[in-house]
């Protein structure tokens, strides 16, 4: 009974009672082997056939972050080695152990340096073992058959014997398409997500005037009124962050402090990224509408990263990494969030960094920036315009978060 029950996984489509059957991969497939290994560097063309290497296969999927070509007459040589679709290929030097299934669009492919599962002897869906890889316990064993230290490395002659659980057809299937559905939900939220971050970015660069041009590329409907430009230390003032603490100090009270990084990624900082320290008369309490700029990082590019405070809690402090800046005039906040974080001011802030393993920027100099302003409609309209942008990147971000911690919980309970 014990042993019956370690033969079927947790969740099962209704239907489905058999137990799995333990089958080594060689009695599933007819071929197991190498792809070509050796030099192909001869070979590669600008246009030519599309040729597989470990780089495109990863995570259970084909992708084309990279991508080489080779000739036709290379190509032909290869034909007895050619990938149909619905062959499994799997990494077997670097990220070893990662797989994909070939699909109809790539078939007839050759390949370089993987591990080629082709020709079932058995009804399998390669789908559903591809996914089956992807699973923490297949991960362990085949950890467990690698050799290498720094470069890790595996045999297809291992793989022969390589034990896996199968069930019936129709339940690979069933399981496969689920997976395969969960995979496209996942992939659509980040592209999305991708999508909209990169119609920030370029809506940063033309929403705010560039250096040396006093109206940005874009404005919306109505807005003709010109722009006054401000040095920062004339429109505000500097507070320090925390000062005179110890290791000791942190970790506990009744008071929060802003992080490092908080400020360093969100433009609005998050009230939920705050750690405990003791309430301390002595330190400088952050207000609603404070801005805080980052004052050191591994590179140029990242220093003086802004983040405004928009809430009203009182105890709350700011991290010693950083410093606080209060404006004087009233400005949109959000607009001010956004424009700190815009092409033109960061250009800006990166001309300031001083260093060599470690960049530093000063805020006095900060203080000398120049920053541009609309009238406070025209802010209000760009700082929600961003607003809403965060909130649906966000939003994606979220739903690929979860839709990915509901793969891995369902490959832990769909499969032994």
């Amino acid at each position: 009974m014990i042993s019956k029950l370690q033969n079927i996984p947790n969740y099962r489509f209704k239907g489905f009672t058999d137990a799995w059957e333990q089958r080594k991969l060689g009695d599933i497939y007819y071929k197991i082997g190498n792809a070509f290994v050796g030099t192909v560097t001869p070979y590669y063309v600008e246009k030519g056939h599309f040729y597989l290497e470990s780089n495109n296969v990863k995570n259970g999927q084909i992708n084309y972050d990279t991508e080489v070509f080779i000739n036709d007459e290379f190509y032909e040589k290869q034909k007895d080695k050619w990938l149909k679709a619905g062959d499994l290929v799997m990494v077997q030097s670097g990220h070893v152990g990662h797989t994909a299934v070939i699909p109809q669009s790539l078939n007839n492919l050759a390949a370089h340096a993987l591990i080629m599962f082709r020709s079932p002897r058995v009804p399998i869906n390669s789908y559903f073992l591809n996914y089956q890889f992807q699973t923490d316990t297949l991960k362990k064993k085949i950890d467990n058959i690698t050799t290498g230290n720094t470069i890790k490395h595996i045999l297809a002659s291992d793989m022969r014997g390589f034990i896996v659980k199968i069930s019936s057809y129709n339940e690979q299937s069933k399981i496969a398409h689920f997976f395969s559905t969960l995979d496209t939900l996942i992939t659509l939220h980040q592209r999305e997500c991708d999508r909209l971050s990169d119609v920030k970015r370029i809506f940063l660069q033309k929403m705010f005037p560039k250096n040396g041009e006093a109206t940005p590329e874009f404005r919306f409907d109505g807005f003709t009124d010109a722009w006054e430009q401000r040095k920062l230390g004339d429109i505000g003032n500097t507070f320090t962050g925390l000062s005179g603490k110890t290791k000791e100090d942190f970790g506990h009270g009744e008071a929060k402090f802003i992080t490092y990084i908080n400020v360093f990624n969100n433009p609005i900082a998050n009230p939920r990224m705050l750690e405990n320290i003791e309430i301390d008369p002595r330190q400088n309490e952050v207000k609603y509408g404070d801005v805080f700029f980052t004052t050191s990082s591994e590179t140029p590019e990242e220093v003086g990263m802004s983040s405004v405070w928009l809430e009203n809690d009182r105890n709350i402090y700011l991290n010693s990494f950083c410093f606080g800046y209060r404006p004087a005039i009233k400005v949109d906040n959000h607009y001010l969030a956004f424009m700190l974080r815009s092409s033109s001011i960061r250009e800006k802030m990166i001309l300031l960094a001083q260093g060599i393993s470690r960049y530093n920027i000063s805020k006095n100099q900060v203080m000398k920036i120049a920053v541009s302003t609309p009238t406070l409609e025209e802010q209000i309209a760009i700082g929600s315009f961003f607003s809403t942008l965060d909130t649906l990147i966000t939003l994606h971000q979220r739903q690929y978060e979860l839709l990915k911690n509901m793969k891995k919980s369902l490959l832990k309970q769909m499969f032994i």
